[in-house]
């Protein structure tokens, strides 16, 4: 299994996937070296972007392995990856969120986050924020 940083010829694909934000965020981010890409075997097979909230402090935005790709670890190494990339650049702590009705709070919780609040935003389930220290 191979992590690495997403690169310009990489956008196409994760706009493919990434249904959340427009191709040209994507485009951002990958110039901004924001995302992280999994791959086994020269397969792709998910992704990792984060963006800074409040300007200093890393959130992981998305994190996603592709169907049938799930449960073979390729999560936890790409997160592992990132928090040790962000640890190496001096931040202290990361976050992240994910909806109360995803099983997503669970993975982050057996990875060492904690659930530190939450927002309710109208017509949608409670969103979980996660903090770890780094």
């Amino acid at each position: 299994m191979e992590i690495r940083i997403a690169n310009e010829d990489d956008i196409d694909l994760i706009a493919t996937y990434d249904r959340h934000i427009s191709g040209g965020e994507i485009a951002n981010l990958v110039k901004l070296l924001r995302v992280y890409i999994a791959e086994d075997g020269g397969n792709f097979v998910g992704w990792l972007r984060y963006n800074l909230f409040w300007d200093n402090t890393p959130f992981m935005n998305m994190l996603f392995c592709l169907d049938g790709q799930r449960g073979k670890g390729y999560g936890k190494k790409i997160v592992e990856r990132w928090e040790n990339d962000m640890k190496n650049k001096g931040y202290k702590f990361v976050l992240t969120s994910t909806q109360s009705d995803e099983y997503a709070q669970h993975f982050y919780i057996k990875l060492g986050y904690k659930v530190i609040g939450g927002i309710l935003p109208d017509g949608e389930s409670y969103e979980v924020i996660l903090y770890k220290s780094l």
